[in-house]
């Protein structure tokens, strides 16, 4: 079964995730199909719009935590971190327009082949969360970029507690930019396809036929800004969370305290690594951020300063006791000297490549013309002849 669809019809191109079963989860397969067809699509004058979708009940639940669970010895997932996050530098500069039709689970590294799109349409079964501090990990795939640049401190606050957002406020977030219920979606997909052109005029004109108005309920998460603001406002992840302590105890808080729950449950190497790296994205650009966020990553696969990504990703996705150890177990413990580690650049030639601006350049930097494949084949043959 192809786990990535491309399908041409005219001037329009259609992707569509297809591991309906695993929630269409992004594998390396996945990574490269997408990167090919885009980059292919690009570069073809007959193409003019792009759409893409996933298969199934779900868009995207993020990266295959399974793959890299099993993945864990010799930089085995090197190749697949280094592709989607170069990949998340192309989507966000892409220079055909763009429409991601969102129905059901979008998380992390799924949401971000659709946020950055010109038209991300969501439905009333859209959720989306960037969840990846519970289990150890940091807001990647471009994410400490996106949640750095939402009204107040929402990015830092979505960040720390994995808050699950649904499409009406996604679109209030600014995350997406129009609300279709989810069986118009079908008949959206044909008129977009029979429009068969990508003037933005023209596709926002079908767009906002088949869209509706929405604001979100009055419970909602986003009528909390300035508390959420107040708190997350602060220094540190220890700060933050003694002020958010502090406003649960006031009457009409009672929406704080599973949040706190959540936060205290989470990997604490995890949490300050997602604090320091939204933090800097403030004053980061686009390709400041994915090298950045390819460091953090390679380094937690690493296991440089923590092995919670693998403790995490048991818990949750292997043995399924959702009791995870942490190493460090408290916060106290990720000192700043240890986020200093992970966070300082790699020389070089070992940075993830963005490509320089202007269309002569817009495609290098791949993985293949990087330095890392004759680093890993020397690595293997040291490893063949050490097992001599």
């Amino acid at each position: 079964m192809k786990v990535v669809i491309g399908e041409e019809s005219g001037h329009v191109r259609l992707i569509t995730l297809n591991r309906p079963r695993q929630l269409n989860v992004i594998s390396s397969g996945v990574v490269v199909l997408l990167a090919e067809l885009l980059e292919k699509w690009e570069k073809d004058d007959d193409v003019e719009l792009i759409i893409i979708k996933g298969n199934g009940r779900a868009f995207s639940a993020g990266g295959d935590l399974k793959m890299f669970y099993e993945g864990k010895k010799d930089d085995y997932c090197l190749e697949v971190v280094y592709r989607m996050y170069w990949l998340c530098y192309h989507i966000h500069t892409y220079k055909k327009i763009q429409v991601g039709l969102v129905h059901g689970i979008c998380m992390g590294g799924g949401a971000s082949l659709i946020v950055p799109a010109k038209f991300s349409l969501v439905s009333e079964k859209t959720v989306f969360a960037v969840p990846e501090a519970s289990f150890g990990f940091h807001t990647d795939c471009s994410f400490s970029y996106i949640l750095s640049r939402l009204p107040g401190h929402l990015g830092e606050f979505l960040a720390l507690t994995g808050a699950r957002l649904n499409g009406k406020e996604m679109i209030a977030a600014g995350l997406a930019t129009h609300f279709v219920p989810t069986e118009k979606f079908p008949e959206l997909e044909k008129r977009l396809l029979d429009l068969n052109s990508g003037d933005e005029h023209a596709v926002r004109k079908v767009v906002e036929e088949f869209s509706v108005e929405v604001h979100p309920d009055k419970e909602t998460l986003l009528n909390k800004l300035s508390v959420i603001d107040k708190c997350f406002a602060e220094d540190s992840v220890e700060d933050i969370i003694k002020s958010f302590e502090a406003e649960a105890l006031y009457e009409g808080n009672g929406w704080i305290a599973p949040l706190l729950k959540s936060m205290k449950s989470f990997s604490p190497t995890g949490l300050k690594i997602t604090l320091r790296s939204v933090r800097l994205a403030r004053e980061q650009t686009l390709g400041e951020c994915l090298k950045k966020e390819f460091r953090l990553t390679m380094n937690l696969l690493r296991s440089v300063i923590s092995a919670d990504p693998y403790e995490g990703i048991r818990s949750i996705s292997i043995d399924k006791d959702n009791s995870p150890k942490w190493n460090p177990s408290t916060l106290a413990e990720v000192t700043d000297e240890k986020l200093d580690i992970v966070f300082k650049p790699f020389s070089e030639e070992l940075e993830l490549q963005i490509p320089a601006e202007g269309d002569t350049h817009r495609w290098s930097g791949k993985y293949e013309d990087s330095s890392y494949p004759s680093l890993m084949k020397a690595k293997q043959a040291n490893k063949i002849n050490h097992h001599n």
